[in-house]
């Protein structure tokens, strides 16, 4: 999996697009932009001196986060994996979790990203939700341009020749919130897309398309997936929310917004011990400087190699 790494200098459309190649799969690293959450709430109950000296935090404790998704070039169609934020939410939203993804010309930072991979929304034929939390599904629904000044906020899927994919339980967590939850789980995200009858709902591990496979990894939330792409012998895991950042790879390093802890620690048990075994890239989506890496076995956990990254 040779992965260019653009530096600082380089052209915005590279840096926002990043291609790769990964057995016969020509796959792309599609910035969708950045928010802020709070560092102790990212790391749960490690001690902010630990995890302050990895990523350092802002005057309201707040800690970068990426927005990344990836985009696959298949024989059965262009997939996307997860979202980034989409374009619903208001300035008071925007202020609270620091958020930074809009792009040129009214477009958002993900729909910029697809057109410097030479691609647009009607071009994409699947999208695969690790789960429906607002950061990861917000952009697979837009407000309509013809109707965004209207009272009802006309929303409609954003990629309007897509079908969409994600665990059947994880649709049904999201209808059914509690007061922990609500906050995350926004139905203008997931609801048009019913509406229009684009979800084909998962159950449980397995391929979704040749060569590209669902994994349960839930701790984070009872029915988060990651997705895992193999070609010619090469292994890529799209990680989601289950190992958030490079930061969060030490198995005790668990985010204090996953509802069952516990199996979080155990799904990433797994997951690690396979990937490393098996000589797999991590791909990272909120990690805001490591984009992916191999994973390796190091002297006091895992680690990375081939690091692709911006600083």
């Amino acid at each position: 999996m040779p992965m260019p790494a653009p530096s600082r200098g380089e052209d915005r459309r590279v840096t926002i697009a990043r291609p790769f190649q990964l057995g016969a799969f020509r796959c792309h690293l599609l910035e969708g932009g950045l928010q802020r959450l709070d560092g102790g709430a990212m790391f749960g109950v490690v001690p902010r001196t630990l995890w302050s000296r990895r990523v350092p935090p802002d005057e309201r404790n707040r800690i970068p986060l990426a927005m990344r998704c990836l985009l696959v070039e298949h024989p059965d169609g262009l997939v996307l994996i997860d979202t980034a934020l989409g374009n619903k939410e208001d300035a008071k939203f925007h202020d609270i979790y620091g958020v930074e993804n809009a792009g040129l010309e009214g477009a958002t930072a993900l729909e910029d990203a697809l057109a410097a991979a030479g691609y647009l929304p009607r071009d994409v034929r699947w999208v695969i939700n690790t789960h429906l939390h607002f950061d990861h599904a917000g952009g697979n629904t837009t407000l309509d341009p013809e109707l965004e000044g209207d009272p009802r906020r006309h929303v409609r899927p954003a990629f309007p020749n897509a079908t969409y994919m994600v665990q059947r339980n994880e649709l049904e967590f999201a209808r059914h919130t509690n007061e922990r939850t609500r906050a995350s789980y926004l139905p203008h995200n997931f609801e048009p897309v019913a509406a229009a009858d684009r979800w084909k709902l998962l159950e449980g591990n397995g391929e979704v398309l040749p060569g590209i496979s669902v994994r349960l990894t839930p701790g984070h939330v009872p029915w988060h997936q990651s997705v895992v792409l193999t070609s010619q012998g090469e292994t890529a895991v799209f990680l989601g929310d289950v190992i958030p950042t490079s930061a969060h790879l030490p198995l005790a390093w668990i985010m204090g917004y996953d509802l069952e802890p516990l199996r979080t620690l155990e799904a990433k048990r797994s997951l690690l011990g396979e990937a490393v075994a098996g000589n797999w890239w991590l791909v990272f989506e909120h990690d805001p400087k490591v984009a992916a890496g191999r994973a390796v076995a190091e002297a006091k956990g895992i680690g990375l190699a081939d690091v692709l990254g911006d600083g």
